[in-house]
């Protein structure tokens, strides 16, 4: 049997608690990359819903950020939808 190759992230959420995410994909839009993350609670509902966030690296280090403007995030989200639409 295959084994899966998870990519597990754990950060802090805005109260402080430890939340773990599974790294599904990283793509790039307008130059900029963005990771698709799947909350690990989430693995359990066939539903969970998927955070995109903007990936930044510094040096070795890399963090996400809060896509806040609208237009950036429908961008992302319509690239998302054609990448789902050419798999199928």
């Amino acid at each position: 049997m295959a084994e899966k190759n998870e990519q597990l992230i754990e950060t802090l959420d805005e109260e402080g608690n430890k939340v773990s995410f599974e790294l599904i994909d990283i793509v790039t839009v307008d130059n900029i990359e963005y990771a698709l993350l799947l909350p690990v609670k989430d693995k359990k509902d066939d539903e969970g819903e998927i955070l995109v966030m903007r990936l930044k690296k510094d040096g070795e280090e890399f963090s996400f950020e809060a896509i806040d403007d609208d237009d950036e995030f429908n961008r992302i989200a319509e690239y998302i939808e054609e990448l789902e639409d050419e798999i199928e």
